[in-house]
């Protein structure tokens, strides 16, 4: 086993970050030079998503364009993770139809919400390898078997390498699944998502020496 510790740094994280605290970086030159900062700092790799001006979430491609093309015109030397994330929110209707979604609700095509990779090629980006209710209220994160099939092809065709990322033992499973299918290449990369309230805690390494979540 390799115990060798390496930093990756979300400069902005997911979600509504931006009401936390006044400087989290909202533009796209605010987040590359976050970016280059945590790199200089130490970090190997910066785990970026993009914001729109009033600090909301965004998925559009114009804004990861201008960080890539600023963190990579830099010359520094830091590993670029792409959040595939965004894109797969449902909220499920609190009224008699279930279906009649809610505000938050943001679905996409899974080749949409992986777009940002296939068009800017960073080295590694993120999937999110299973649904989760993701926070405490009604909305769910979609991320569905077949969805994950065809992301990870596209992935493996491309030569981006995809960041399992696994927050709990139903997506480290799946992620192993993917890596038997052939659908992830050598060598297979998860990240545990821990403290996440709904997700993993510290128990999930030992319960994770189990045969069926080792890839």
């Amino acid at each position: 086993m390799n115990n060798k510790v390496f930093i990756s740094c979300a400069v902005t994280g997911s979600g509504d970050t931006a009401s936390k605290h006044p400087d989290l970086p909202k533009t796209p030159e605010q987040i590359a030079k976050a970016a280059i900062e945590s790199a200089k700092a130490g970090a190997a790799i910066a785990h970026i998503h993009v914001r729109e001006e009033d600090g909301s979430p965004s998925r559009r491609l114009e804004l990861y364009k201008e960080v890539v093309d600023r963190v990579r015109s830099s010359e520094t030397d830091v590993i670029l993770n792409l959040t595939t994330g965004m894109g797969g929110d449902l909220d499920i209707g609190q009224g008699k139809n279930p279906l009649d979604f809610g505000p938050m609700t943001d679905m996409a095509n899974v080749m949409e919400r992986i777009a940002n990779a296939e068009q800017f090629l960073p080295e590694i980006c993120t999937l999110d390898c299973g649904t989760l209710n993701f926070g405490d209220s009604s909305v769910i994160t979609v991320n569905t078997p077949n969805d994950l099939r065809k992301a990870a092809k596209k992935l493996q065709e491309i030569k981006v390498k995809p960041e399992i990322e696994a927050f709990d033992l139903g997506n480290m499973w799946f992620g192993a699944q993917l890596y038997k299918e052939g659908l992830l290449s050598d060598p297979p990369l998860f990240s545990n998502v821990f403290r996440y309230s709904m997700g993993s805690t510290g128990n999930t390494i030992s319960y994770a020496s189990d045969e069926r979540y080792n890839a």
